[in-house]
């Protein structure tokens, strides 16, 4: 892994300087809008703003590309970016906000397909894993960064805003230098939301109601830290738990998940997560000073939120054929940005109804839903299939279709060469006992 990384460390310091400019952006709106007066509603819509461009993003950049090619748009979305993220305090309306947020989110998204596109292409079949594997620790390590550099400078100055602009504009740089050649880039084939629901109702019901969790959690987190009165350092801790536990959790439930029924993992996450939820709330309900609590409502969060989402598309999986299985992670991340889009509305509407406790009473729901769902599909259908059919892959929920597909064809890869070498041992096995078999003939005779 360190050779993987000293290989390609340039593109993976564009990654994380790009993920500490997002994840600057997504927590300070959340604090400077309560600083401008912005409403809970408004602030909701800013935030849910994100997710629709980032949802157009994903169906219209691999058109761009074709049309123009991955170094035009890239240099077109990127200055895109930097611009915005300098209007923020230049403009502090909520409409030019919400315009600003629906803009980055689309350019985001075009900008991690590309960087996305060039990291598989950087890498080959024998080193795509663990280059998978330091992409999500820079992404996590990048949104945690972030949430440091947020506790160092004013939220109701310019400073922070630039230095996010600058990061951004900087991590372009490595990006491009890094790569060789402009690297190739099919889309997958398609499949309809009819026939993915169709194929897995659970995988598809299940990251609509994780739409709403991740972007509560990415888009509201510091908004409800706010109103509970929280300092701007305990809210960068907060949000870091949540990022923190995403990963330390990822690969333990993923081993898990490949040994048992996946449903049984998604019930006991989904209940789990609802549980840190209720413990968080009433924590909040009871205790004046409840941080702690609130603190480990996040890590739960974090931990069961993230590998939920990779589960489900491993479950969706079970039931696909390989050639189905990229077109089907990339209409599972529709169903998750739609989910995402209306999660900051609803969940601002209770927030306003029963104050800053509505953020934990949103996310119980969610979560308790998810596992309500796969308990209630238990009961309709048979699971016929070997739990190990598909390898788990752990993806991150900040990622795009390209590298969902990439994950899963390493993870493919990986599985078929455990089978290939099992097969190969079996039959060196049966070829020593069957000339061990002659060898006792022989001597009988």
């Amino acid at each position: 892994m360190v050779q993987v990384f000293f290989a390609s460390w340039a593109l993976f310091l564009g990654m994380f300087m790009l993920m500490i400019g997002n994840g600057l952006q997504g927590t300070l709106l959340g604090l400077r809008g309560e600083v401008e007066g912005f409403s809970t509603l408004e602030i909701s819509i800013v935030m849910s703003a994100y997710f629709l461009g980032f949802l157009g993003g994903s169906r219209f950049t691999p058109k761009m590309i074709g049309k123009v090619g991955h170094v035009r748009v890239f240099a077109a979305l990127a200055s895109t970016i930097s611009a915005v993220l300098i209007a923020y305090p230049v403009l502090t309306e909520p409409w030019a906000w919400i315009l600003g947020r629906t803009v980055i989110g689309f350019c985001f998204c075009g900008v991690y397909i590309t960087a996305e596109s060039w990291l598989n292409d950087s890498s080959d079949n024998e080193n795509r894993g663990q280059a998978l594997s330091i992409y999500m620790i820079v992404q996590m390590a990048g949104i945690v960064s972030a949430q440091y550099l947020v506790t160092l400078g004013d939220i109701s100055g310019y400073v922070l805003f630039i230095v996010a602009s600058m990061l951004v504009s900087l991590a372009f740089a490595p990006i491009l230098l890094s790569a060789g050649r402009i690297p190739e880039f099919g889309t997958a084939k398609p499949m309809s939301i009819k026939q993915l629901i169709k194929t897995s109702p659970l995988g598809s019901v299940g990251m609509f109601l994780l739409g709403g969790v991740f972007a509560a959690q990415f888009g509201m987190s510091a908004v409800y830290g706010q109103r509970v009165g929280l300092t701007v350092g305990q809210i960068s801790v907060f949000i870091s738990a949540i990022y923190i536990s995403a990963l330390v959790f990822q690969y333990p439930i993923g081993w898990l998940s490949d040994r048992i029924d996946r449903r049984i993992l998604i019930v006991g996450l989904g209940a789990f997560g609802a549980g840190g939820c209720l413990v968080a709330y009433g924590a909040g309900a009871i205790v004046e000073d409840s941080f702690v609590a609130i603190v480990i409502g996040g890590v739960i969060m974090g931990g069961t939120s993230n590998p939920l989402y990779a589960l489900l598309i491993a479950y969706t999986n079970d039931y696909l054929e390989k050639e189905d299985m990229a077109g089907a992670s990339g209409g599972l991340l529709f169903v998750n940005g739609v989910g995402a889009v209306s999660g900051p509305l609803i969940l601002g509407w209770m927030m306003d109804q029963v104050g800053p406790g509505g953020y934990w009473m949103f996310l119980l729901v969610l979560m308790a839903g998810i596992a309500l769902y796969a308990l209630l599909r238990m009961t309709q259908r048979e699971r016929d299939i070997e739990y190990d059919n598909v390898p788990y892959a752990p993806i991150s929920a900040a990622g795009t279709a390209v590298i969902a597909e990439v994950a899963q064809e390493v993870y493919i890869e990986a599985e078929e060469e455990v089978i290939a070498e099992a097969e190969a041992e079996a039959d060196d096995e049966a070829n020593a006992d069957q000339e061990t078999s002659n060898d006792t003939d022989r001597d009988t005779n």
